[in-house]
């Protein structure tokens, strides 16, 4: 099992910057998989990035070069660093990880991108 909890999020004005961490907790061994996902009222979950345990990182064409995925084994943290952000953004944010096959998810944080 795996705990995940999502914080960071909040109101931003556009163009502004926000960090999202999301901290692990429980048997985390062996988790090869760790991503953003985000959903906006009315539309489907979208994935967001990702990071693979070799740290190799894909992100969605829509963030590209304004978010950057990381992570920290030390802290059990992963990372979403948003920059630039657009009204377009605004969303409930969830981290997830994938361990041996199975999808663990956090409960999302509120990212509000408004003036």
């Amino acid at each position: 099992q795996v705990q995940l909890e999502e914080a960071g999020g909040g109101l931003v004005q556009p163009g502004g910057s926000l960090q999202l961490s999301c901290v692990s907790s429980g048997d985390t061994f062996g988790i090869v998989l760790r991503a953003w996902y985000r959903q906006a009222p009315g539309k489907q979950r979208e994935l967001v990035a990702a990071i693979s345990s070799g740290r190799s990182t894909s992100y969605a064409d829509s963030v590209k070069g304004r978010f950057t995925i990381a992570k920290d084994n030390a802290r059990r943290t992963l990372y979403l660093q948003m920059n630039s952000l657009k009204p377009e953004d605004t969303s409930v944010y969830y981290c997830t990880h994938r361990l041996r096959s199975q999808d663990y998810w956090g409960s999302g944080t509120q990212v509000t991108v408004s003036s």
